[in-house]
């Protein structure tokens, strides 16, 4: 009970917003949940956004927190570009911020905060860098004075904040171990250590960015999964079940992980690698059901996968593994063509069906039966009219034949008649009586 009144009291602290935002907006910075009144989703993420609401209040951050009923107020949330129910941005002067990540509190929180700030955030010291590298995973740092090289950095920045930090320092803020070929530089720092963009080797800045905004091993789940397909690697991830502390699940999520490390110079600019707890997720995005522990390399551009041809057992079966995708001689699955798309209709529908007969039976009874029953009774009903009509149809034609051979009968006799000279002058009424014949036989 306590719980229910402080989130239905969170809803004080969220703004319902109208047709008067679009103008009243741009003097601050808004956190904006597009929902529609009848979404599921939308219902679910309501008691979260109001803990958002309390939370940035208390924590006196200048974001201020609304909701927009977007099918009442469509024309301005179709200006956001609002696509689906519910959409989340943060609208920062001219410029709006999709957040594409999982919706709890803190991550939502955190979003706001990144976005709200700076684009490019100074350290002046080492104890603030020291400070910053311990709460962040991975940190990108500009390093140097003016020049060319800064202005793509605050572009991609302004561009990437959403997933991301950007921060500048000197050369004298750095860490000791670090060394730097030459200034300016723009260096990314995770998994322990550092690494400097070359514009040669690396391509565009903010293609390197966007592959490199990952840690060299993770754990992935739908929303992380959606996020690495903009990287344009293949995903490599050991399914295995967390929970489970047995030597064979253990084993090849350390695999993963000294694979990621130790040969990352090979295959950074390829592969992205993490872990993946439980298997519900990948069988329904292979439609497929995997036994886990397993390994499987998804690409997420077309939608194939690799599995291993053997039981991975080491760090060189891994490698071997990977080196076989790279050269084309592993087979891929799946895809995006035509059966695959018809397949996964299929597959799609019956998950959909075994849901909701496994959620409410009597729901599935209606929905599912109801249509068949009365498919049933058109099919019979086409059925049953078609006999009728046949045997119809076949008395017709048997009466017709019936009064052709009568007709045929009397031309007979008047034909053996008028053969054998039998004809005698005949009276009005045979005549008239001859005419008739003569007609009907017409």
């Amino acid at each position: 009970a306590v719980v229910a009144h402080v989130v239905a009291s969170g809803a004080g602290f969220v703004e319902d917003l109208d047709e008067s935002f679009k103008e009243n907006r741009k003097d601050d910075i808004w956190l904006v949940d597009f929902y529609a009144p009848w979404c599921g989703h939308c219902k679910k993420l309501e008691p979260v956004w109001n803990e958002v609401g309390i939370e940035m209040k208390n924590m006196g951050s200048p974001v201020r927190v609304g909701k927009m009923d977007a099918t009442s107020f469509s024309s301005i949330a179709s200006e956001f570009g609002v696509r689906g129910y519910p959409t989340i941005k943060l609208l920062k002067g001219d410029l709006a911020y999709n957040y594409r990540g999982p919706r709890t509190k803190d991550d939502i929180i955190e979003f706001a905060n990144r976005v709200a700030g700076p684009l490019i955030r100074p350290l002046p010291s080492q104890h603030m860098f020291e400070h910053v590298q311990k709460r962040h995973r991975v940190l990108f740092v500009y390093v140097g004075g003016e020049s060319p090289l800064k202005e793509k950095y605050i572009e991609v920045a302004s561009e990437l904040i959403v997933y991301t930090y950007f921060f500048s320092a000197s050369e004298d803020v750095l860490p000791e171990y670090v060394t730097l070929p030459e200034l300016p530089a723009v260096l990314v720092f995770k998994d322990g250590t550092y690494f400097v963009y070359d514009e040669y080797e690396d391509g565009e800045l903010s293609s390197w960015v966007n592959r490199e905004r990952f840690q060299g091993c993770l754990h992935v789940d739908g929303f992380t999964l959606y996020e690495l397909g903009d990287t344009g690697k293949l995903v490599a991830i050991a399914v295995i079940d967390d929970k489970n502390s047995s030597v064979e699940h253990t084993r090849l999520k350390f695999i993963i992980q000294e694979v990621a490390r130790d040969y990352r110079d090979h295959f950074h600019r390829d592969f992205q690698f993490g872990y993946m707890d439980g298997n519900d997720y990948i069988n329904s995005l292979l439609m497929d059901d995997l036994t886990i522990p397993t390994v499987v390399v998804l690409n997420t551009s077309n939608q194939q996968y690799f599995l291993p041809d053997r039981h991975i057992k080491n760090t060189e079966d891994m490698v071997q593994f990977i080196n076989n995708i790279l050269d084309g001689t592993a087979e891929a699955q799946g895809g995006d063509g035509l059966l695959q798309r018809i397949k996964r209709i299929i597959y799609d529908s019956k998950s959909t069906a075994k849901s909701v007969f496994k959620s409410s039976p009597l729901l599935g009874c209606f929905l599912f039966g109801l249509p068949l029953g009365f498919i049933s009774i058109m099919c019979y009903g086409i059925c049953t009219a078609d006999t009728d009509g046949g045997v119809d149809e076949h008395e017709a034609v048997k009466k017709e034949n019936g009064d052709q051979e009568l007709t045929d009968e009397g031309s007979e006799e008047e034909q053996e008649e008028e053969k054998n000279g039998k004809y005698t002058e005949l009276s009005d009424g045979e005549l008239t009586q001859k005419d008739i014949m003569e007609k009907k036989k017409d």
